[in-house]
């Protein structure tokens, strides 16, 4: 039998940080500061929402749910990059690692998810105007939310339990946080289950919610090319800002999936860690800045709530 050269790991070392010098008091500083616009920006659309009777419909509960996995998101990666920034040594415990994995590998998915709920919200809200009171009832709405929140959470401990499960044969992560794929790299042993389960996984929380959008959105055009002039208006106000999330994160998702999987070493270590952390940072303050601006209502009472306190 051939024994292989393992150790039990208790501690991750990150090797995508370098020495800035004093201006890692600057990074601190600006990274810190746009945590606090995300955490303000998502907060205000979500108390404005609940505190206000004529957004209680589906749409805009949606898009609590949608915020709130925005500050799920940024929370479990801001305060650890800043507290990585002033460090001298850029270590994890092996469990804050895999709760970290966790963290990050839901909220992509719930972020998936909720948009293509989203999305089959506005189709039934565009084809079918007359049944959709009947069809999206606060039941059924409680009930997609949940299964928004629920779902991502029980797929994803599959693979965090069998990555923490593996020997690894090191400890060193080529990134600036947490990644899975970078952990099961490390492994001394057939990775075999957990390759399978990972094209699972994708299918059930990536190319499973794409295909309802897609299909969604087909039927949406498909409406606005025969239908009238009125109908094109509603759908272009309320899907824009829908496509846009989905296509700046699927395009962040993407640039995160190129850099990991292949041989990036001709690229430039700060364009690397830009492409790893853009879906994370960007898509945060991206939503609400986009569904805040974009949609009438909740841009009126934004400015109610601000200025009217002012």
């Amino acid at each position: 039998m051939i024994m292989k050269n393992f150790t039990q790991v208790s501690y991750f070392t990150f090797g995508a940080y370098f020495d800035i010098g004093l201006f890692k008091y600057l990074l601190f500083l600006i990274i810190m500061c746009f945590y606090a616009v995300i955490v303000c920006a998502n907060l205000l659309l979500i108390v404005v929402i609940c505190m206000n009777r004529s957004l209680h419909e589906p749409m805009y509960l949606f898009l609590v749910s949608l915020f709130v996995n925005e500050l799920y998101g940024s929370t479990g990666l801001f305060p650890f990059l800043l507290v990585q920034i002033l460090s001298d040594i850029h270590t994890v415990s092996a469990p804050f690692c895999f709760l970290q994995i966790f963290c990050l590998y839901t909220y992509a998915a719930i972020q998936f998810i909720n948009l293509s709920i989203m999305s089959y919200d506005r189709y039934l809200a565009i084809c079918y105007p007359l049944q959709y009171n009947t069809s999206m009832t606060s039941k059924k709405v409680a009930m997609l939310i949940a299964l928004t929140w629920v779902f991502p959470f029980c797929v994803t401990a599959v693979p965090i339990f069998l990555s923490s499960s593996f020997q690894l044969c090191g400890n060193i992560i080529n990134t600036v946080y947490c990644n899975n794929y970078y952990v099961v790299k490390l492994a001394c042993s057939v990775t075999t289950v957990n390759n399978i389960y990972g094209l699972i996984y994708l299918c059930l929380v990536v190319f499973g919610p794409l295909s309802l959008i897609l299909y969604t959105y087909m039927k949406i055009l498909k409406v606005c090319f025969s239908g009238s002039k009125q109908t094109r208006q509603k759908a272009i106000r309320t899907c824009t800002p829908h496509l846009a999330s989905l296509i700046n994160f699927s395009f962040g998702g993407f640039f995160e999936i190129v850099q990991s999987r292949f041989d990036m070493s001709s690229v430039p270590m700060m364009l690397q860690i830009f492409m790893s952390l853009y879906f994370l940072t960007c898509q945060p303050i991206f939503n609400p800045l986009m569904y805040g601006l974009h949609m009438s209502k909740i841009r009126s009472l934004c400015k109610s709530l601000i200025f009217g306190k002012l």
